[in-house]
């Protein structure tokens, strides 16, 4: 630039046609990427990481087990069960997904307790983001989409229903 004149903002050269999405990366046509371990995209899923704080003092743990094991794996499937709505993560979704996982029942079932301890070990750890899909990929969609006081009741009754699991794991 020559000394003294004045910089001012020039607008690119027009381009002719319209702007089209055609770059590998993009997104706008097909909308988010779907398959085996993406997960679910929704809004605003972090928020999932703010309500949490209302559980910490009412999950309730087995010997072995580690309030950080569960709130991740729980969170995974509170935030997925939002996307499934369309909308940011709400506390019901939390208490849906600790329910499901009996972590707010005062005895939940040895066999139950079982599978947790084997599914949420170290899941807290981001190096087990694939033993965490696994974690969210067991509850499926349907029992997500009901409302979290028919989630309760179907855990009192049969803890099972509310799973997809291998058959190992549930005997």
């Amino acid at each position: 630039m020559e000394p003294g004149k004045r910089r001012i903002y020039e607008s690119p050269p027009r381009r002719e046609g319209a702007w089209r999405a055609v770059r590998p990366a993009e997104t706008v046509d097909a909308g988010q990427p779907r398959g085996d371990r993406f997960g679910r995209q929704g809004p605003d899923q972090g928020y999932a990481l703010r309500l949490v704080s209302n559980f910490k003092d009412k999950v309730l743990l087995a010997p072995g087990e580690q309030l950080d094991d569960a709130v991740a794996g729980c969170v995974a499937v509170a935030m997925k069960r939002a996307s499934l709505i369309g909308r940011a993560p709400v506390v019901h979704d939390l208490t849906a997904a600790f329910t499901i996982w009996g972590y707010l029942d005062e005895s939940p079932a040895d066999e139950l307790v079982a599978v947790r301890k084997r599914l949420f070990e170290e899941v807290s750890s981001d190096h087990h983001y694939l033993e965490r899909r696994e974690i969210v990929d067991a509850v499926p969609d349907d029992v997500l989409r009901k409302p979290h006081k028919t989630i309760a009741d179907e855990h009192a009754k049969d803890w099972r229903s509310l799973l997809r699991l291998p058959s190992a794991d549930a005997h």
